[in-house]
This record gives C-alpha cells, structure tokens and sequence, in this order.
C-alpha cells in the first residue's frame, strides 16, 4: 500500500556515558521526606520533570532555527501525545530503541492534522545533568538531525520518558500541515 508521505525524513541519535571514553561523576544528595510520597505523587511530579524537559526541547530547537532565520515550530497536542508514546514504549522496552512504528505514529497523527511530510528524531542518553539539551546538542552535531531540523516544517510534538535504569528516551515529529 502506498502512502501518500512525500517526505519522510529519519533521524536517530544514540548517546551514553562511556562510549567515548568520558567518565562522569554524579555526586547524589538525597534528603528522606517527613511525609513519604504517593505513588500518585512520584508520578505526577515525574511526569511534570519530564513535561519540563519537553518544554526545553521545544524552546532549543526554536532558538536554532530562528538563529537560522526559520520560523518556528509550533507545539501540537496529537503529535506530542504519538512522540511521548513512542519514548514510553522504547524507554519500558516495549519497542527497540529506533523508528519501529513511524508510520503508524503518522497515520495517528493524520486524524487531527492534515500533512504534507513528516520527520522524526529520537535521541537517548543517561547520566548527563542536562538530558535534553545533550540530545538537542547531538541532534544538532548530525547531519541527518539537523536535517529534519532545519527542515520546512511547522508543527512539532515532542515526548520525553524515563526508565526506571535512569534511561532517557526523546522523540521529536515534525510535521508540515497542509
């Protein structure tokens, strides 16, 4: 079956510590509560960490492309809710770290937003005090990130999750409406 995607543009950045030979050292303060939390709590406020993370993504990757005099890119509820899918189920190892359902996060996508093309960037990393913009930081470094980037689109969703090893999984679609 053919799609009618004129564009569809990939990207996939893989970052961990001590590939490369670095070593990090992370220094843990941790302070027991009076009150212990909820697990409703420790998901709420993780879900707010993450949604902050998300939020930084955007405003990095706005500040790039109007440095590059682009317009920006503006947020999209449906397209967030397929990249923030997409990181929980690479970052609970439900699908591999990759682009494995692009196609089905589109045609998703497709019910509340006509398009002309579509991009995706996925990044992971661990151990790095600021995990979005070292994956903003790689994107921008590879060609093919960059790419999509740069690329003529103007909505964008973003998905962030974190696994329990203190994995960080980043999912970035990019979309050009009709």
């Amino acid at each position: 079956m053919f799609r009618k995607v004129s564009k569809i543009a990939f990207g996939s950045l893989f970052l961990v510590v001590g590939l490369s030979g670095c070593v990090v050292s992370e220094i843990n303060s941790f302070m027991q509560p009076e009150i212990p939390l909820s697990n409703s709590e420790i998901v709420a406020q993780n879900q707010n960490s993450l949604s902050n993370l998300e939020r930084s993504i955007h405003e990095q990757v706005n500040k790039y492309r109007q440095s590059q005099n682009l317009p920006p890119l503006q947020l999209n509820a449906a397209i967030t809710q397929q990249s923030r899918l997409h990181s929980q189920a690479m970052a609970s190892g439900k699908v591999p770290f990759s682009h494995q359902g692009f196609e089905q996060r589109v045609n998703a996508i497709e019910k509340s937003v006509s398009y002309r093309s579509a991009g995706e960037n996925v990044a992971y990393n661990q151990g790095y005090k600021d995990p979005a913009t070292q994956a903003v930081q790689g994107w921008l470094k590879s060609p093919g990130h960059l790419k999509n980037i740069r690329g003529n689109f103007n909505l964008t969703g973003i998905g962030v999750a974190q696994n329990s090893k203190g994995e960080y999984y980043f999912t970035q679609i990019f979309i050009r409406s009709r």
